[in-house]
């Protein structure tokens, strides 16, 4: 069955913890030379073949003892949380910019630069353990999806503004508590069993 509070809490969890990406940075950089839609387009559906993944990961995760996934899963979130913290900030992702302006040219180049940026970052890993954790992949896909489609829309359409407003150090603060929060939770219930 669907859980709308387990999409709102994973649509928390991986908007907090993608909002500080480079990957963020990127759709802001194509969306002020591109057509912000076409860049969209590309960014949405690179991000859907990303979430897939991640739940298929996780579901195969849920095919271990509950004691053991709890413990890993925790295990990850804390290591999440130190990648947060720990992170450089002075990583620059390259974009190549295409011949022409095209719709397929443009979302391709999103689809492309989104699918090999993100292929097993933090938030695919994120989305993996939190499939595994709450068992309901429909609603963690759903809540992922959400997330990455809102980060990337505020990213090519007004991450200018964003970046000005809230401090990127706040941002990754907040996203790496929310972790170790969900961390805590995994442990204790791979502990307390």
């Amino acid at each position: 069955m669907f859980s709308f509070t387990v999409a709102a809490i994973v649509f928390g969890v991986v908007f907090l913890a993608e909002l500080p990406d480079k990957t963020a940075l990127a759709g802001l950089m194509l969306g002020t030379r591109y057509r912000a839609s076409y860049v969209f387009a590309g960014v949405a559906a690179a991000f859907v073949v990303h979430v897939s993944l991640a739940i298929a990961a996780g579901s195969v995760l849920t095919l271990l003892p509950h004691r053991w996934v709890q413990g890993v899963v925790g295990l990850l979130f804390l290591a999440g949380a130190a990648m947060l913290l720990l992170k450089k900030d002075d990583e620059e992702e390259g974009v190549r910019e295409p011949a022409d302006h095209s719709f397929w040219k443009v979302a391709g180049s999103g689809f492309m630069l989104i699918l090999v940026a993100e292929f097993g970052d933090l938030t695919q890993i994120m989305t993996a353990n939190l499939a595994a954790r709450y068992d309901d992949p429909v609603a963690v896909g759903l809540g992922a999806v959400l997330a990455l489609w809102a980060v990337a829309g505020l990213g090519i359409f007004g991450g200018r503004l964003l970046m000005k407003r809230v401090p990127l150090a706040l941002i990754t603060k907040i996203a790496a508590g929310v972790m170790i929060v969900l961390a805590a939770f995994s442990l204790y219930e791979a502990i307390a069993g």
